[in-house]
């Protein structure tokens, strides 16, 4: 992943915004939404492009467009920041590969107790049933 290549190919659009800031707010595009191509993207291989498309699949729009947005700061340089940065950590969160799970034999006493707490379920269910006095 090239992060300078991929900062070059995203597509920044200031909104207004809603929230705190009262006549400012109505004045001011400080909203930021960015947009990124995956397809399109020269600065991802296309392993990284498959494993983003399989996993933000979500977050996609039909396009195959990756879009985030950001009205956090009443700066728009600032939410410029944090959506190039959140976009950045979705990215690098999709490219981790989890952990698998290794598999781990009950315990001796977990066993007892489950077979202990079992004869007694089964012992008390016996005692509900009609004695045969045969």
């Amino acid at each position: 992943m090239d992060k300078k290549q991929i900062h070059n190919e995203l597509q920044f659009k200031a909104v207004r915004s809603s929230g705190a800031g009262g006549q400012h707010v109505n004045k001011v595009s400080s909203k930021v939404e960015v947009s990124f191509n995956i397809a399109l993207s020269q600065g991802l291989s296309n392993i990284e492009k498959q494993r983003i498309l399989l996993k933000l699949q979500s977050r996609l729009s039909n396009d195959g467009v990756l879009l985030l947005q950001c009205d956090e700061a009443r700066s728009q340089h600032r939410n410029k920041d944090l959506v190039v940065k959140r976009l950045f950590d979705v990215l690098t969160k999709a490219f981790e590969i989890p952990k698998k799970r290794k598999k781990t034999k009950p315990t001796k006493s977990s066993v007892e107790k489950r077979l202990k707490l079992k004869k007694m379920s089964a012992e008390r269910k016996a005692t509900r049933k009609k004695p045969n006095w045969d």
